[in-house]
């Protein structure tokens, strides 16, 4: 379902810590800062984000954080440091800090189908 009153919010990611960027990002998708919020409607708005190899990590975050993942076989959990994340795809760290900040059932989907990021 297309929203008809929705609004592009274009988003500069220049020197944003990514939490705060990703904070700022899900409540505009998942409309908290419209009046009419109501948790079970898809009432956001599609958010479109620039200078995504720009954002900044706080403290040593860049060197010890680490994005885990599991291959569904036996022992396969798989480690990315965020040093390496960043360089390969930038739009990666943002997208998954977002995904996680939105709620984990069947209108994440749609809700990150309207974020666009351009490195």
């Amino acid at each position: 379902m297309t929203c008809t009153k929705c609004i592009k919010h274009e988003i500069d990611a220049t020197n944003i810590p990514v939490g705060r960027l990703a904070t700022r990002i899900a409540v505009l998708l998942r409309g908290k800062n419209k009046p009419t919020f109501q948790p079970n409607v898809d009432g956001g708005d599609s958010v479109i984000v620039k200078n995504a190899a720009k954002i900044k990590f706080t403290g040593r975050k860049l060197e010890q954080k680490d994005y885990y993942r599991h291959t569904m076989h036996p022992g396969g959990i798989k480690r990315t440091p965020a040093k390496k994340l960043l360089a390969k795809d930038p739009g990666a760290v943002i997208r998954l800090a977002v995904k996680r900040m939105l709620p984990d059932n069947r209108q994440r989907t749609n809700l990150m189908k309207r974020l666009t990021i351009h490195a």
